[in-house]
C-alpha cells in the first residue's frame, strides 16, 4: 500500500524536475535569443549613427571647404583692392618725383645762370675794388700832405688839433646835453609817477576785499536772564573755572540776555565764546561739564585754525606751503590791526602784489606768495620776543622759503632796504591793503577830531558860511553866501579847500569838496 502511495509521488516529483529542466531550457533559449536581438539591433544603431556621422562629416566639410573658398574669394578681392591702392600710391609718388626732378633740373639751370651772373659781377666788383684801393690811396696820400701843411701852418700836430677840436665842441654842447638829461630825467619821473599809478588803480580795481570792522570783545546772547546766575554758579565758582580755563575775563552785568567775553587773546576769547554757547545751549553747567566743553571747544578751534589756513592758501593758489606756516597763517584769522582781519589783509596783499606782478612781468606766483606770508610773524608776536617782522624772518626761514619773500617780510616796513622787485610789490600792495577805504578803523576820538578839522579848514575859507563833512568824512559839503561869492567864484573855493586839506590833513582815500551857492528869494501873499 505504501509502495502504490509512493510511486504515483515520485511520477509527480519527475514531471516537475522535467518541466523546470524543460523551462530552464526554454527560458535560456530565449534570453540567448534575446540577446542575439538585442546585439542585432545594437549593431544596425551603431552602423545607423556612424553613416549620420558620415553624412554630418560631409556636411561639415562641405561647409568648411565653402567658408574657407568665401573667405579666400574675401581675402583674394582685399589683396586686389590694396594692391590697386598700393599701385596708385606708387603712381602718385613716381608722378611726384618725376615733378621733382623736373623743378630740380629746372632750379639747376636757373642757379648755373645765376652763378654765370655773379661770376660777372664779381669780375666787376673785382675791378671796382682796385679803382677803389687806388683812389683811397691817392687820397691818403692827399690827407697826409694837407696835414703836413696844416701842421707846419699852426704849429700843432694832428692829435693836438683833434683834442682842441673836442673841447670845443664839448664846450658848445655840454649845456645842451645837461638841459637834454634833465629833460629826460623829468620825463623819465612823470612816465614812471603815471606808470605806477595806472598799475596800482589796475590791481586795486581787480581785485576786491570786504570791508573789516574791529570787534576787541565777543558776546554770547542768553535765552534768558536767569541763565546768568546759571553760569556764575554756587558761590561763583562756574564761572571762576570757566574764566580760569580760557584765560578770558567774563561780564556779566546788566546788560540783559548777554554775556560779555573780554581777553587780549583772541584764539582764548573764541575758545570760551564756544564753549559758553555750548553750555547754555546744552544747560549742563557744573566744574565737570565745564572742562569737557572747553576742551572739545579747543580742538574745534585748532581745526578752524588749521582749515583757515588751508583754504588761504588754497584761494591764494601760491602751491604746497609747510604745515606749521599752514596752522599760523590760520592763526591770523584771530588777528586784527586797526580793526582789520589780519588773514584777509594778508590775502587781499598777495593778489594785488601778484596784479602788480603780471603787469610789470614779474613772477606772479612768488609775489602771491610772498604777499600771503608777509605779516606771518603776527601770528605769535604776542609769544615771542621781538616785532613781527624779525619774528616773520626767522619763521620763513626756518622753513626754507624763497629769498624773496624773505626779503619781502624783512623790507615791508621799511626796516631795510628792499633786494629784490618782489619785495617792492609786496610792501605797495602792503601799504594799498592797508590804505583803501574802510579797510581799517579808526577810534571815534580820531575819527570826531578828523571831521572837526574838515569842517574847520572850509569855515576858514572868505566867504563860507557853514560846512558839513559827511560820508564818514569821505565829503564836505560847503554852504558859501551869495551875496559874496558869485558862481563862477564857487570853483575858486573849491579848489582853496582841496589845496588846504591837502596841505594840512592825512586821511585815507580821497575827499569829495562840494560848494553850494544858493539864492532864494521870499516873499508873502496876503
Amino acid at each position: 500500500m505504501l509502495l502504490l502511495i509512493a510511486f504515483p509521488i515520485l511520477e509527480v516529483t519527475i514531471s516537475i524536475l522535467l518541466a523546470g529542466i524543460i523551462g530552464l531550457a526554454l527560458g535560456y533559449m530565449i534570453r540567448v535569443w534575446q540577446h542575439d536581438k538585442s546585439i542585432k539591433a545594437a549593431n544596425t544603431l551603431a552602423e545607423k549613427i556612424v553613416e549620420d556621422g558620415k553624412k554630418e562629416v560631409e556636411k561639415a566639410k562641405r561647409e568648411s571647404i565653402l567658408e574657407a573658398k568665401q573667405e579666400i574669394f574675401a581675402l583674394r578681392k582685399d589683396f586686389e583692392t590694396d594692391m590697386r591702392e598700393r599701385r596708385q600710391i606708387v603712381v602718385t609718388l613716381e608722378n611726384k618725383v618725376s615733378q621733382r626732378d623736373e623743378n630740380l633740373n629746372n632750379r639747376a639751370v636757373h642757379l648755373d645762370r645765376r652763378e654765370e651772373s655773379l661770376s660777372t659781377r664779381e669780375e666787376k666788383l673785382d675791378e671796382r675794388k682796385e679803382q677803389l684801393e687806388q683812389l683811397n690811396s691817392k687820397v691818403e696820400e692827399t690827407l697826409k700832405e694837407q696835414e703836413t701843411k696844416l701842421a707846419e701852418i699852426s704849429n700843432l700836430s694832428v692829435d693836438q688839433a683833434r683834442d682842441i677840436i673836442m673841447d670845443r665842441v664839448r664846450e658848445s654842447i655840454s649845456d645842451e646835453i645837461a638841459s637834454y638829461i634833465k629833460e629826460e630825467e623829468e620825463r623819465a619821473k612823470n612816465e614812471v609817477v603815471g606808470r605806477s599809478k595806472q598799475l596800482l588803480a589796475l590791481a586795486i580795481q581787480k581785485y576786491a576785499s570786504e570791508t573789516t570792522t574791529e570787534r576787541t570783545v565777543s558776546v554770547v546772547s542768553l535765552p534768558s536772564d536767569e541763565m546768568k546766575g546759571r553760569i556764575i554758579g554756587r558761590e561763583g565758582r562756574n564761572i571762576r573755572t570757566l574764566e580760569a580755563l580760557t584765560g578770558v575775563d567774563l561780564i556779566i552785568d546788566d546788560t540783559p540776555e548777554a554775556v560779555v567775553l573780554s581777553g587780549f587773546d583772541p584764539v582764548r576769547r573764541e575758545i570760551a565764546k564756544r564753549a559758553l554757547t555750548t553750555l547754555v545751549s546744552d544747560g549742563r553747567i557744573h566744574p565737570g561739564r565745564i572742562e569737557e566743553v572747553v576742551e572739545k571747544a579747543r580742538v574745534e578751534v585748532d581745526m578752524f585754525i588749521r582749515e583757515a589756513g588751508e583754504d588761504a592758501v588754497f584761494t591764494v593758489g601760491v602751491g604746497r606751503v609747510h604745515p606749521d606756516l599752514v596752522k599760523l597763517l590760520g592763526r591770523l584769522s584771530f588777528r586784527t590791526s586797526y580793526g582789520q582781519n589780519v588773514l584777509k589783509h594778508s590775502i587781499e596783499t598777495a593778489f594785488l602784489a601778484g596784479k602788480l606782478a603780471v603787469e610789470i612781468g614779474e613772477d606772479e606766483i612768488l609775489a602771491r606768495r610772498a604777499g600771503l606770508l608777509h605779516d606771518i610773524g603776527k601770528a605769535v608776536d604776542h609769544e615771542v620776543e621781538g616785532g613781527h617782522v624779525e619774528i616773520g624772518v626767522k619763521l620763513v626761514s626756518k622753513y626754507k622759503e624763497p629769498k624773496e619773500v624773505i626779503d619781502a617780510i624783512a623790507s615791508h616796513h621799511g626796516d631795510k632796504e628792499a633786494e629784490s622787485v618782489i619785495a617792492v610789490l609786496v610792501a605797495a600792495a602792503d601799504a594799498l591793503s592797508a590804505a583803501r577805504p574802510g579797510a581799517r578803523s579808526e577810534s571815534m576820538e580820531n575819527y570826531i577830531k578828523r571831521l572837526e578839522q574838515l569842517e574847520a579848514i572850509s569855515n576858514e575859507i572868505p566867504g563860507v558860511e557853514k560846512s558839513y563833512a559827511i560820508q564818514a568824512g569821505r565829503e564836505v559839503r560847503v554852504i558859501v553866501k551869495a551875496e559874496q561869492i558869485d558862481d563862477l567864484s564857487t570853483f575858486k573855493v573849491a579848489r582853496q579847500i582841496k589845496e588846504q586839506i591837502e596841505e594840512k590833513m592825512t586821511y585815507p582815500g580821497t575827499i569829495k569838496v562840494t560848494v553850494i551857492r544858493e539864492t532864494r528869494a521870499t516873499d508873502i501873499a496876503k
